[in-house]
């Protein structure tokens, strides 16, 4: 297994502390996860970390509140005139960070932008449809068909200058996978309550209050430092020692020690996030795998023995220490399947029918393969993986577990680099397209099943799912999801593992919201 040294904890404590002499004031948060946003330019890449400290810089037309209800944000309102037009209202007097208007022309050009090949959200900016300005103050959206997730669309798509960018070169987003870096990498100009002050990759990241703000601030944050610290005793160490306030993703096998010490509280969360492997289907033959001339992943006895080699209570109880909800269903959250009791069994726990079944595929000795993982994105994804390559040499499947850090590993996956890997899907949305556009149908045009990995081709399934994007009547909607959910688990095209249960653990004297998409937002924060 190849990991990342970290660096020992107190000289990280001391580095936080160098950085901020003295206590920091009651105005300022500190606060660390274990990886570091991939880039700054929000169209880029579509990873949680990167989306909500992007989305205290950018705003979007439509935003959310604490319980993710659909609030005004740049677009004060909005009327669907047909099926397929619906007219946006701009919010009025709102300036860029650097002093340049918000009008209808920065949408236009934002989602465009979103729309650019190199842009990984261009599958949520296709369903905006086509842009057009009406006046300065006023946009209409006119969709080829008809979309039922049009507004939830419309939060996804953070708004830019379209003067800066040109100005900067930054027309079209960074080419992440490329290894491309532009100006929009590391430098910012959105209409947000925060401004970037400055920016250290891997290394510590702030900002500050954006006094022209148009909105209302509910708590009193005015100075935040973002801080991303790899090793989970260390993140936990700073934030006992009062050099941090708040922790994102606290360790599991820290929370008792967390929980009892004195000025410490954890709030308790279950995320809108599925965690998977997924394996590739579209090659003939496996890019890291002993076996030569063939691929084992196109047998679905193969992807279903693994399946059922899968002790999902052991990993539940030893490695998460009951973060997690073990499902069956590859949907973030329950209301994406409307709570459908069948789409969330599991295969069993079954190792004589795994055998079995992977005997009888061809491989009664089994083959070696390589698990890509990343190992500072989700709540212990390191230790899940070495564990289930544990369970899976139990009928003969040797596993070689690569763990890097996220932005090599989504790099890697986004290039289709990788054999078996480890992913996780999510976020504010619960309906069920955002996951069967984006993961679980075949890849194509806008950007649709971009993280389908796997590369797999289910014709029946991507039917299903293409039929329910634009089914008008709710409840044959839920007829044709329910049934491309059904393909999917009959197919194995992917093993569902659990939805993350997030605590998030801080400094007594301080109160934030925690939301099921795990979006720490800076204006709700208060250090009292």
């Amino acid at each position: 297994m190849n990991q990342s040294n970290a660096l020992p904890a107190l000289g990280w404590i001391l580095a936080i502390a160098c950085a901020t002499p003295g206590l920091a004031s009651a105005q300022t948060l500190r606060w660390a996860s274990q990886g570091d946003p991939q880039t700054l330019d929000p169209h880029s890449q579509n990873e949680l970390l990167t989306n909500s400290i992007n989305g205290q810089v950018y705003e979007t037309l439509v935003s959310r509140d604490r319980t993710l209800r659909l609030v005004p944000s740049l677009a004060t309102g909005w009327q669907q005139l047909s099926p397929t037009l619906w007219r946006m209202t701009l919010r009025p007097g709102v300036k860029f960070h650097e002093g340049q208007p918000f009008s209808a022309e920065d949408v236009v050009f934002s989602v465009a932008r979103a729309k650019d090949k190199t842009s990984n959200i261009r599958v949520y900016a296709a369903g905006l449809g086509e842009v057009r300005a009406v006046d300065p103050l006023t946009v209409e959206f006119s969709l080829a068909q008809f979309n039922p997730l049009f507004l939830e669309h419309a939060t996804l798509v953070q708004i830019m200058s379209k003067g800066w960018c040109e100005e900067h070169d930054a027309a079209s987003p960074q080419n992440f996978k490329s290894g491309e870096t532009r100006y929009t990498t590391l430098h910012t100009n959105g209409t947000g309550p925060f401004v970037l002050v400055s920016r250290q990759p891997d290394v510590k990241t702030t900002f500050k209050r954006n006094p022209n703000w148009w909105g209302r601030f509910d708590g009193n944050v005015k100075q935040v430092e973002y801080t991303p610290i790899k090793s989970d005793s260390t993140r936990t160490a700073a934030l006992l020692a009062g050099q941090l306030d708040l922790v994102l993703d606290p360790p599991p096998q820290d929370m008792d020690r967390l929980r009892e010490s004195d000025g410490m509280k954890v709030v308790d969360g279950i995320e809108n996030r599925i965690l998977f492997i997924g394996m590739d289907q579209g090659r003939d033959e496996l890019l890291y795998s002993s076996v030569k001339g063939a691929n084992p992943f196109k047998d679905v006895r193969v992807r279903r023995a693994l399946y059922h080699a899968v002790d999902i209570e052991t990993l539940r109880t030893s490695v998460m220490r009951g973060q997690a909800r073990p499902t069956g269903a590859m949907a973030p959250s329950p209301l994406g399947i409307f709570n459908d009791a069948q789409l969330e069994q599991r295969l069993p726990f079954d190792l004589a029918r795994a055998r079995a079944l992977i005997a009888e595929a061809g491989y009664p000795q089994g083959f070696e393969v390589r698990l890509d993982c990343p190992n500072d994105r989700y709540i212990n994804d390191a230790r899940i993986c070495v564990a289930l390559a544990a369970m899976w040499s139990r009928i003969g499947v040797k596993v070689d577990v690569v763990t890097q850090p996220r932005a090599i590993f989504f790099a890697k996956g986004e290039k289709l680099d990788v054999s078996m890997y480890l992913l996780g899907w999510g976020g504010a949305i619960t309906d069920a397209d955002v996951t069967l556009s984006n993961v679980l149908r075949p890849r194509g045009d806008n950007g649709v099943g971009y993280y389908n990995w796997g590369n797999y081709k289910d014709a029946r399934l991507d039917e299903l799912a293409a039929a329910s994007a634009v089914e008008q009547d709710p409840v044959k909607r839920e007829v044709l999801i329910k049934a491309a959910f059904r393909e999917h688990n009959e197919q194995v095209h992917n093993i569902p593992l659990h939805r993350q249960v997030i605590p998030w653990a801080m400094r007594e004297n301080v109160d934030a919201i925690h939301r099921a998409d795990n979006w720490l937002e800076w204006r709700w924060v208060t250090i009292r």
